[in-house]
């Protein structure tokens, strides 16, 4: 399968949302309607466990496409299984131009990309700094993007903890905006910087109005 299967898709969303989920403490969804209906779009969550992917896929009826990293591809049934639903691998700590090219011919086909800003999970207390690639993308493919909070998976699935809690998840997705709309500064750098402390801030501002107050990395401020 390629992800172009939407019923095997929905089958295996269907799946997780209600043998998982509904067993873990529930899920919900704030904002949702916020989620373009159709056409390209960067979805950008904050990233603390695991089953952030699942839970934002969950949390929308729109099908998504994943940026996930290489290193999940290399066991066989489950990289099968994740590449069937949809996602591509990413070289993490380098420019990995196969995966840019892949993600921008896919948001301009008109899909839904998923990519975490951050890079790597958090601890679900400090949002770490935002990479620039999501501005990139935004720049290059001129398709809006979506901020999503998510609150709860890393009670349910802690990074680095083998015990596992239940927790209500609340996935809280944001307006869209585009880079056009902040592209205010005098240069592409600022510009970038600009953007990626706009996504950031909304983010936080998700996350807080549904109970999970973060800090934000290196700026000393709560």
């Amino acid at each position: 399968m390629s992800g172009k299967h939407p019923t095997w898709y929905a089958f295996i969303r269907w799946l997780v949302k209600t043998a998982y989920f509904k067993t873990h403490g529930g899920i919900r969804s704030v904002g949702a309607e916020n989620m373009p209906s159709q056409g390209g779009v960067i979805v950008a969550p904050l990233h603390i466990s695991h089953l952030d992917p699942p839970a934002v896929a969950c949390g929308t009826r729109r099908r998504l496409r994943f940026m996930a990293k290489e290193e999940l591809f290399h066991h066989k049934l489950f990289g099968a299984l994740i590449t069937s639903l949809g996602s591509f691998p990413v070289r993490r700590g380098e420019t990995d131009t196969e995966s840019i090219r892949r993600a921008i011919a896919l948001l301009e086909e008109g899909e839904a990309v998923l990519i975490f800003p951050e890079g790597t999970r958090g601890d679900g207390e400090t949002i770490q700094e935002l990479n620039r690639g999501v501005a990139m993308l935004a720049k290059r493919t001129n398709v809006p993007v979506v901020p999503v909070g998510i609150i709860g998976t890393n009670v349910v699935m802690p990074r680095g903890k083998t015990k596992r809690g239940r927790h209500l998840v609340t996935l809280a997705y944001g307006r869209p905006f585009t880079y056009a709309q902040l592209a205010v500064g005098k240069s592409e750098r600022e510009n970038r910087d600009i953007f990626a402390a706009e996504l950031q801030k909304r983010i936080v501002d998700l996350c807080a109005e549904n109970g999970l107050k973060l800090r934000i990395a290196n700026s000393g401020l709560d």
